[in-house]
């Protein structure tokens, strides 16, 4: 039989050679295959002949094999996704206004809280500006209470009013302008947290929309997934789910599904499932790979057998089962329909029974029909 495949094969591989055609090789693929089952049926036919002659044991070896019999179990399946780590809160820091980088009062890994002084830029101008505005204000101040005085006696113009009462409102305005600009001199801390990275150096010009430090606070994080579509419909806010990282072999989280995004990607066909996890002792950081684990299927009674042992031809799936005969025991050939796996095995749906006993140790070695020995302790 090996010799005959072999033949076959070498002039699969001749012919191959003779044309790089992908349809012409995939004929010639099936055309062997099929000669490859009619061989294997006939020489199942010889060994008929043989057993209905008597010649049996005396000239056929019994192979030798490990048998489960096949009972319902509970099946659970589980699916798997990539995810990565994102801090709850992080900051990204820039000025609110343009100017040269005074002083810094923080480093890099510092913990800050909020509201604490990161950098102070130079102000002198603007503090310049506010002492001239101080002084020009007191003496405006003063000329509208003496028009104020003197309008409610009947004395002088309305509009010499109006004019003392406007200059010390548009003064007041512009000082107010510059106690804001003033303040945003001095960059404070928007969040609690590590002070990750600072992008400029004493001296240097900081303006707006430049990063000049990067805030992170490492307490919390996001756990964010990329998941099938396919999965929409099992998985929901306040689903279970378990956090695994690669960095640390064996740690486990529990917890739920915070959210689900509400938009499909069209380049992938995902959706965003989003946990939320604390961060015990410091061991995350931001970006870290991490994978998610969520159930999918559940069933209280399932055939499940192992998985290895399912083999494919071109007819599908099958395995092989027990069947007993007047001589003993022979190896059955039998098609099924398989479903999920998980860590234990391969859940049946067609092709077997409850009761039917599988072999599942010298699989490789039998065919259908062959004489075989149960040798289960």
């Amino acid at each position: 039989m090996k010799k005959i495949i072999s033949i076959i094969f070498i002039s699969l591989f001749f012919a191959c050679g003779q044309s790089n055609n992908p349809e012409t090789i995939k004929k010639q693929i099936a055309e062997y295959k099929s000669q490859i089952a009619d061989l294997e049926n006939k020489i199942d036919e010889l060994n008929t002949k043989l057993k209905n002659q008597g010649i049996n044991s005396n000239t056929v070896k019994r192979i030798r094999v490990k048998t489960q019999q096949v009972l319902p179990v509970h099946f659970v399946h589980y699916v798997h996704s990539a995810a990565s780590l994102e801090a709850v809160k992080s900051a990204f820091i820039s000025p609110e206004i343009s100017g040269q980088v005074k002083k810094i009062h923080v480093n890099e890994g510092d913990y800050v809280k909020k509201g604490q002084l990161l950098v102070s830029l130079n102000s002198d101008i603007i503090e310049s500006n506010i002492k001239e505005l101080e002084t020009n204000l007191k003496l405006a101040k003063t000329l509208y209470e003496k028009q104020e005085e003197l309008w409610k006696q009947q004395i002088g113009s309305e509009i010499q009013y109006l004019e003392a009462k406007n200059k010390k409102e548009s003064l007041e305005s512009k000082l107010n302008g510059l106690y804001i600009q003033l303040a945003k001199s001095k960059i404070k801390a928007p969040i609690s947290g590590i002070v990750d990275l600072i992008n400029v150096k004493e001296g240097e010009l900081a303006m707006p929309g430049v990063q000049i430090i990067q805030m992170v606070n490492i307490s919390t994080f996001y756990v964010n997934a990329d998941v099938s579509e396919k999965f929409i419909s099992v998985i929901k806010k306040g689903s279970p789910l378990k956090v695994s990282f690669p960095s640390f072999p064996g740690w486990k989280i529990d917890t739920k599904v915070y959210r689900i995004g509400n938009v499909i990607n069209q380049s992938n066909r995902t959706f965003r499932v989003q946990a939320k996890i604390y961060n015990k002792n410091n061991m995350l950081k931001p970006n870290m790979l991490a994978k998610i684990t969520f159930l999918d299927f559940e069933v209280d009674k399932a055939l499940v057998v192992p998985s290895i042992i399912i083999k494919k031809d071109f007819k599908g799936s099958y395995l092989y089962i027990v069947a007993k005969n007047n001589n003993g025991y022979t190896a059955q050939k039998r098609y099924v329909k398989t479903s999920l796996s998980n860590d234990e095995g391969t859940m049946i749906t067609e092709g077997i029974s409850e009761g039917d006993k599988v072999i599942v140790k010298g699989y490789n070695l039998v065919k259908d029909g062959v004489d075989i020995n149960i040798i289960n302790d």
